[in-house]
C-alpha cells in the first residue's frame, strides 16, 4: 500500500518508451473485478455485482491516471456498488430507442441524425447515459449500419450525421473508413460529425495514419470528452494535436458530474487547459438521468451557479454552454435565465426548442 492508499502488486504499466499499438493496450484491460484487487483493496463482491449488470474496461493508459482510490479518474471509471443499490434513473434517458426509426440510429432533429457504429470505448464510463447496452456486441452489427446508410439515404432532409457509440474511433481505420466514404456519397450529406472519448482515454489509438484518413472527408468535426484538468495530459494533447493539424475542428462535451468536477475552480481548469490543446469547451452537460448514475447527479441550480462563477474569469472561448437533454427526447437546452419556466412538485419547468415545457427534478 503506497502513500495514495492504492495497492499496487506490481510496476506501473510503462507507455513512455514503449509505444504498443493501441489494440494491444485494449487487451491488457482490467475487465474484471479479480483483476482490480491487483490494483486497489476494493469489495470484490460489491464490484462483482455490478459487473454482471454494467460491463467493465479500463485500459492501462487510463488506469494509470488514478492517484488514490475515489479520485475523479478512479470515480469515472471503477464500478460502485451505487450503481445497482440506488434505483434511480431510466433505462433509456433520451429516449433514443423510441425515436429510431432502424436499429442504431436516432433521428430527434429535423435534418440531423444520431448513428451508432460502434459497440465498444477504450473506458466504459461509470456515468454513460448508454449503460443499457454499450459494451455489448450486439448493440451494432454489419446489418445495422447498412440499414442506417440506407435510412440517411432516403432521407434527403438529413444534413448532418454525428457518429458515435461506442466509440467510432475504436474501429480499425479500414472499418471507419469505408463508412466516411458511403456517407459521402450521399449527395445531401453535408456535415459529419464524430463523438469520441478517445483522445482522452486512449491517445495513442490517435495516430497520423488516422489523422490522414479523416482528413479526407471535410467537414468533418470531432466532438470529444474531458471531465477533469488531470485527464488532460501530453498524450491527449499529442492526440488532439495530430487531429487538430488536420484541419479538424475540436470541441468537447464534458459532463457535471458529482464528486469529479463539480467545481467552478476545477472546471475552469479543465477549460483553461482544453483551450490550450486546441480544443473549444462546447457543452457542459447536466448529468442525464440514466439508470445505475444517480451518484453523479448534481443540483441543476448548482450547475447554473458554476457557470455564473465561470462568467468573467475566463476567456469567452474557455465557457462552455451549460445544457441539459431533457428526459423523454426533448432535446437538448442551453440553460439561461429565459429557458427556467417555473416550479412545480420539486421540479424545474423547462423550456424547448419548440417552447414546449418539460419537468426535471430538482436534485438535492
Amino acid at each position: 500500500m503506497n502513500r495514495s492508499g492504492i495497492h499496487r502488486s506490481h510496476a506501473p504499466v510503462t507507455l513512455s518508451r514503449e509505444r504498443p499499438h493501441w489494440r494491444e493496450l485494449l487487451a491488457r484491460a482490467v475487465t474484471t473485478p479479480d483483476a482490480l484487487t491487483a490494483r486497489f483493496p476494493i469489495d470484490v463482491n460489491g464490484v462483482r455485482g455490478v459487473v454482471s449488470r454494467f460491463p467493465m474496461r479500463i485500459n492501462p493508459y487510463y488506469l494509470e491516471l488514478i492517484r488514490e482510490i475515489g479520485d475523479p479518474v478512479y470515480r469515472q471509471c471503477v464500478p460502485d456498488p451505487a450503481e445497482v443499490e440506488d434505483d434511480r434513473g431510466l433505462d433509456d434517458p433520451l429516449n433514443e430507442e423510441g425515436l429510431s426509426p432502424v436499429p442504431g440510429l436516432t433521428h430527434r432533429y429535423r435534418n440531423r441524425v444520431l448513428f451508432l457504429i460502434s459497440s465498444e470505448c477504450a473506458v466504459y464510463c461509470r456515468f454513460c447515459n448508454r449503460k443499457r447496452k454499450v459494451g455489448r456486441a450486439a448493440m451494432t452489427t454489419p446489418e445495422s449500419i447498412d440499414r442506417g446508410l440506407g435510412y440517411i439515404r432516403d432521407h434527403s432532409e438529413v444534413r448532418d450525421v454525428l457518429l458515435s457509440g461506442g466509440d467510432p474511433l475504436l474501429l480499425e481505420d479500414e472499418a471507419l473508413g469505408r463508412i466516411l466514404i458511403r456517407l459521402r456519397r450521399i449527395r445531401h450529406v453535408e456535415i459529419i460529425r464524430i463523438g469520441t472519448r478517445v483522445p482522452c482515454t486512449l491517445p495513442r489509438r490517435v495516430t497520423p495514419r488516422l489523422a490522414d484518413m479523416l482528413k479526407q472527408f471535410h467537414p468533418l468535426y470531432v466532438n470529444t470528452h474531458f471531465n477533469h484538468p488531470t485527464e488532460v495530459t501530453r498524450e491527449a494533447a499529442r492526440a488532439c494535436g495530430l487531429l487538430a493539424d488536420a484541419g479538424i475542428p475540436l470541441g468537447c462535451q464534458t459532463v457535471l458530474l458529482r464528486g469529479v468536477n463539480d467545481d467552478a475552480a476545477v472546471l475552469g481548469e479543465l477549460m483553461q487547459k482544453l483551450l490550450a490543446v486546441r480544443v473549444r469547451p462546447y457543452y457542459l452537460f447536466q448529468g442525464d438521468l440514466a439508470g445505475g448514475t444517480a451518484h453523479f447527479w448534481t443540483p441543476l441550480k448548482q450547475g447554473i451557479r458554476i457557470m455564473g462563477e465561470l462568467q468573467g474569469h475566463l476567456s469567452g472561448l474557455c465557457v462552455p454552454h451549460f445544457a441539459i437533454d431533457l428526459p423523454g427526447g426533448g432535446g437538448k437546452v442551453r440553460l439561461m435565465p429565459e429557458s427556467i419556466a417555473g416550479t412545480k412538485d420539486g421540479h424545474l419547468l423547462v423550456k424547448n426548442y419548440q417552447g414546449k415545457v418539460y419537468r426535471f427534478p430538482d436534485i438535492s
